[in-house]
């Protein structure tokens, strides 16, 4: 009886390997074929911000490279974690990707229990830009260069109200670390986005911010703010007489907001060098030179491996400067 149980058994164990391997040349055919349907890029961030921005030019740029639609799919809430998890959760099949934001990197400093993690099961593929963030203040403030905000921070201490985009925003985090590689105790005041924030600034009722080029050369061109440093590690064509932070007297400052997309942890490699590949030709195109100079980006490129680095460094950089900060964890 033993017998004929074990030889069962045998039986069904071979039956199964077969189909297994019966179905290798399947998934290795889909995968030089892809794609060969529409493709999903989820956006964990509401319709009409920076990484719609980036992202829609990719998603337009992909899809007449594989000449099958691209699609941005914008699932917001929770943080980022709502769209994050979607992308977490799916067929590692390629169809189904995120386009998102350095938050990604800010995210497990944030929240003490999140239902992933960052590095492990997200597969990094592309790095699609970079953004820059100007220091800007109210033309009235009395600070005209960085090291004067530094004295003024000093004889002022927590007195000189500083907006960001919200608590664990990469305004904030660029304002703590400015904070803290300055000596320089700033006031914090977070809003619920740039926009109010911006509004205050121009009112007076906030004195500095931390934000993007994009979002802030109206009001620089317009006379309404005042720029003070710009925290790449070089001076942007677009404001080529604004000085770096560390060029103004913060030596080794440097921060962005990067855009990139990745895919779930187990994505074939050969789909990995497909995406990768073709957002690098895309990159290369005068369209895309075009739509990231317009938009004060620089256009990313490079290999997954490099991309990947670039993550679980930032990952590094950006939770020590929310333990310098004191921030709690949501």
């Amino acid at each position: 009886m033993t017998d004929k149980r074990n030889t069962r058994l045998f039986a069904a164990i071979c039956g199964s390997f077969a189909s297994a391997v019966s179905l290798w040349p399947v998934a290795a055919s889909a995968q030089e074929n892809f794609p060969n349907r529409p493709v999903r890029m989820v956006n964990p961030f509401t319709p009409g911000g920076s990484v719609d921005l980036v992202g829609r030019a990719v998603a337009h740029g992909l899809t007449d490279i594989w000449k099958h639609q691209v699609i941005v799919d914008n699932r917001p809430g929770a943080g980022t974690q709502i769209g994050t998890e979607i992308v977490v959760r799916a067929d590692p099949d390629g169809y189904t990707m995120l386009c998102t934001s350095s938050a990604i990197a800010i995210m497990p400093s944030m929240y003490k229990s999140l239902r992933f993690d960052t590095i492990r099961d997200v597969k990094p593929v592309a790095l699609l830009a970079r953004s820059a963030q100007l220091l800007v203040v109210n033309p009235q403030f009395e600070a005209k260069s960085v090291k004067d905000l530094i004295a003024l921070a000093k004889a002022k201490p927590d007195q000189i109200p500083a907006a960001s985009s919200g608590v664990g925003s990469t305004t904030h985090l660029t304002l703590e670390m400015f904070k803290s590689m300055a000596s320089a105790p700033l006031l914090h005041v977070p809003y619920k986005g740039g926009a109010p924030g911006i509004a205050d600034l121009i009112g007076g009722q906030v004195k500095l911010f931390f934000n993007t080029p994009g979002t802030l050369l109206p009001h620089i061109n317009s006379g309404r703010l005042r720029t003070l440093a710009i925290t790449s590690t070089e001076r942007a064509e677009y404001a080529p007489n604004v000085p770096t932070v560390a060029e103004a007297g913060v030596q080794g400052f440097e921060a962005y907001i990067w855009y990139g997309i990745y895919g779930p942890r187990t994505l074939p490699e050969s789909l990995v060098k497909r995406w990768n590949d073709a957002v690098n030709q895309f990159m290369k195109t005068p369209q895309a030179q075009d739509h990231f100079r317009k938009t004060y980006m620089s256009p990313g490129s490079g290999t997954p491996e490099s991309f990947a680095a670039y993550h679980k460094s930032e990952t590094t950089r950006w939770a020590k400067v929310v333990a310098a900060a004191g921030i709690k964890p949501q």
